[in-house]
This record gives structure tokens, C-alpha cells and sequence, in this order.
């Protein structure tokens, strides 16, 4: 009878995730750093010039590159305003919606220096991304794991 005697329907609830941030690491930068110094003292100034501007390179990135993992998508944001930006080589945002991952990994999970993931937002057939990992490993091994699931190496860090 006009509606008020029906049972209220339980409300649905709705958990959204918190946003997260894995913290900068400058391990790589270092790791890179140190390997330059070694080789300008061998005497091979080639490997210590490219070793000493990739980890200088990458030092920077790492003050400068956020991953953001908001409840459903990952974000990669640039600066201190944490501006948006387009994807420089294949257009679009550079943000990904979990559900469009298609797998991802760590290279080498033990002291991972590169992150990979394909997803199939960007391209029907699926767009590849690798990014050096300038950030807290763990940190970003583990909201990996939580939001896009598991990899081919889960568990094995």
C-alpha cells in the first residue's frame, strides 16, 4: 500500500580503498651511482659517464614520479603540483584501470629494478609498460599484489 509499509532495503555498502602512494627509493639511483664511481676509478670513463647520468637521471625522477593507486585505477603523475600528464608515446592519460591489466611483474623481485605491466585499455591488443622502480619496493610490490592482483612471481621476493 503506497510504498510505506514495504521493507526498507538494506543498504548496499560500498568500500572504497584509500588512495596510496609508494614512498621514492633512490636505491637503483645509487646502486648506478656507485657503479660509475667504480668504473671512473678503473679507468673506463664511458661506463662511468652512462652509469653516472642514468643514476643522476634517475635520482631526479625519483623526487619528481608518483604512482598513484587510487581504489580503481593507477596513476603516474609528474612534479610537485602532481600534474597530469598525456602518455608521450602512445597518447591518452597515463592512467590504467585495474580490471584492464592483463599481467604484470618485477624485475628481479630480490632487488627489483623494473616494473612491468600490459594492460588493454590503451590499445585492443594490449600496450606494455616498464618503468623503473624509484620507489619503496615492498610498497609497491604489495598494492601491486592488492589491486591488480597476483604475478607470475608472487611471493617470491
Amino acid at each position: 500500500m503506497f510504498g510505506f509499509l514495504k521493507k526498507p532495503k538494506a543498504a548496499e555498502k560500498v568500500v572504497v580503498r584509500r588512495t596510496i602512494e609508494p614512498s621514492p627509493s633512490y636505491n637503483i639511483p645509487i646502486a648506478l651511482l656507485g657503479i660509475a664511481a667504480l668504473s671512473a676509478y678503473e679507468g673506463n670513463a664511458v661506463a662511468a659517464g652512462l652509469m653516472g647520468i642514468l643514476g643522476v637521471f634517475l635520482a631526479i625522477q625519483a623526487s619528481r614520479v608518483r604512482f598513484r593507486f587510487e581504489d580503481d585505477a593507477l596513476e603516474v603523475l609528474i612534479g610537485e603540483s602532481n600534474e597530469k600528464t598525456e602518455n608521450k608515446f602512445v597518447g591518452g592519460e597515463n592512467r590504467w584501470k585495474y580490471d584492464t591489466f592483463v599481467n604484470w611483474e618485477f624485475w628481479w623481485p630480490a632487488f627489483p629494478v623494473l616494473v612491468y605491466f600490459k594492460e588493454m585499455q590503451t590499445k585492443p591488443e594490449g600496450q606494455i609498460h616498464f618503468f623503473p622502480i624509484i620507489f619503496n619496493g615492498k610498497q609497491l610490490y604489495d598494492v601491486m599484489s592488492e589491486r591488480c592482483g597476483t604475478s607470475q612471481n608472487s611471493g617470491k621476493r
